[in-house]
């Protein structure tokens, strides 16, 4: 049997993460070193491989249903090689050092289980449509994979350049940023959405570091939901273009 397909392979080589393409992630098991991944996101497998759902402590479970930020994982375990994938996202692999990673947990595919991870706020303007976010604080020495809509922008931040980044947009920054919410808008049309033009909040990062931007304001694009009326308009509320889309970074 003869066909173009037979191309898409299995891609041998001698790193533990890699990718199989930009859409899988290839992770070797060699039975003392787990990973922990998303539930559901394993599509393939060799070698014995065991997934076991990971524990949820009573307060992950409490800070969980509080903030609505949190990871379901399972443990893969074994020795074997897996193949993860969630929805033809774009995957890419990370190394976490000291300055820690933050995430927030829709963009999270799989992570050493070696890393920690927790919950953090974000920013204080709480009670502004788009802020007041919690999101997932990744420290230790590892590696994560993470998810995009699309190719992603990696832009540094110095001391002498931040960068603003759309609230929806932004994917993933190094913990060490300074992070503001701001919108530029005159004080007489702050509930404008930039004179209607269809922008709204950004987060402003400062400091030493990178910040992760994904060319989509939505994840996973099956979610996008418009609702009708008033608050649509201006992008608050439960039918705001926030409001339904459960993938967002500030929904």
């Amino acid at each position: 049997m003869q066909s173009p397909i037979f191309a898409y392979n299995d891609q041998q080589t001698q790193e533990r993460w890699s990718l199989q393409n930009k859409h899988m992630l290839r992770v070797v098991l060699e039975g003392h070193d787990d990973v922990l991944a998303r539930k559901g996101t394993m599509v393939a497998y060799q070698g014995l491989v065991e997934f076991d759902a990971e524990y949820q402590s009573g307060g992950q479970a409490r800070t969980r249903a509080y903030t609505g930020e949190g990871l379901d994982l399972m443990r893969c375990h074994g020795q074997g090689t897996v193949y993860f994938a969630n929805l033809a996202q774009y995957v890419h692999v990370m190394e976490v050092e000291q300055e820690g990673l933050t995430v927030d947990s829709a963009y999270v595919l799989a992570m050493d289980s070696s890393l920690h991870h927790e919950v953090i706020a974000v920013d204080s303007q709480y009670g502004i449509a788009g802020s007041g976010k919690y999101q997932l604080n990744i420290t230790g020495h590892g590696r994560v994979a993470l998810m995009t809509s699309g190719a992603p922008l990696l832009m540094r931040v110095t001391p002498d350049r931040y960068v603003n980044c759309d609230a929806d947009a932004i994917v993933a920054w190094s913990t060490s940023l300074r992070v503001q919410m701001q919108a530029q808008t005159h004080s007489s049309g702050v509930w404008r959405r930039r004179g209607s033009t269809g922008e709204g909040w950004e987060l402003s990062f400062m400091g030493e570091g990178f910040a992760l931007i994904q060319p989509s304001e939505l994840l996973p694009p099956q979610d996008a939901q418009v609702g009708p009326g008033l608050a649509a308009q201006y992008g608050f509320g439960g039918q705001g273009a926030r409001g339904h889309n459960q993938g967002n970074v500030w929904s």
